[in-house]
């Protein structure tokens, strides 16, 4: 899917400073971090090698081979009794074009346990600087059903455009059958959005569950979305204008039987998907 949409591996500098954290220990703090790009979840950035802990970190085993960056040799990170296999990666023979990650350390993301840009903590993964999230209010005419239940109706949704995601459509609750959700234990995070919750809906004595979620607190670059309801798409019928959109195949296509979502199945530990 990353690279059907154009992604690629890359290096790319940024201006902010970034730092890891591991048990309370800063692991790397660099105002000429690079941001590179890679397949999903593995979007990290990459620290120069004066910029890091060496003290703190170990050869935690024989190099790997990885699609697009080559051999990747890996470390492991002990700081404050606590020791993180595999959290680090170096490049000791990058590809043509990449030869710059000789010099530079990456940190796995869901290993560390804090990340900050300047001040701020982020999470999730690295924001792309040139994914858009754009929120539009808009009358056109929205119903959601499932199995021919109405779960909601509205003239009054705001669409939320994500690059490379399917359209979402966030409703107001005074225009969602609320009788039909069921609060549900699972969260996710987003870099670009924040916490959102779940619901799962009973309707024709059928459970579907975490099939709507909202963000009661986004973000503060996304703020028209606070407390409204969105449905997966995938999962639903969807009509605008009248009209049956087409269900997008997307990750969410099937429901994730956990209570904190990750796009990254593989990981050890989860740090729960967009949507």
């Amino acid at each position: 899917m990353w690279a059907a949409r154009g992604g690629r591996v890359g290096l790319e500098p940024t201006e902010r400073r970034v730092r890891a954290v591991v048990a309370g220990t800063t692991i790397a703090d660099s105002t000429h971090a690079q941001l590179l790009s890679l397949p999903p979840p593995y979007n990290a950035y990459a620290f120069p090698r004066d910029d890091v802990r060496w003290e703190l970190l170990r050869e935690s085993g024989a190099p790997v081979p990885m699609p697009g960056v080559g051999e990747v040799a890996r470390w492991s990170v002990a700081a404050g009794g606590t020791v993180r296999e595999d959290a680090a990666w170096t490049f000791p023979r990058p590809p043509q074009g990449l030869e710059a990650l000789t010099e530079l350390v990456v940190f796995r993301w869901h290993l560390m346990d804090a990340w900050y840009e300047e001040d701020d903590e982020v999470f999730v993964h690295p924001r792309d600087p040139y994914h858009r999230v754009d929120v539009l209010n808009s009358s056109r005419h929205v119903k959601v059903s499932v199995n021919g239940v109405v779960l909601a109706d509205t003239h009054r949704a705001r669409l939320l455009f994500e690059t490379g995601l399917p359209v979402r459509y966030y409703i107001p609750k005074l225009d969602v059958m609320m009788e039909l959700l069921e609060p549900s234990q699972t969260t996710s995070r987003c870099p670009y959005k924040g916490v959102a919750s779940y619901w799962s809906v009973r309707a024709a004595e059928t459970v579907h569950p975490d099939l709507a979620w909202s963000y009661k607190a986004p973000i503060p670059e996304c703020p028209k979305i606070e407390n409204l309801i969105a449905f997966y798409n995938e999962r639903v019928e969807l009509d605008l204008d009248e009209q049956r959109l087409d269900r997008p195949q997307t990750p969410w296509s099937v429901p994730q039987n956990t209570s904190q979502k990750d796009l990254d199945v593989r990981a050890k530990k989860p740090d729960t998907g967009t949507v």
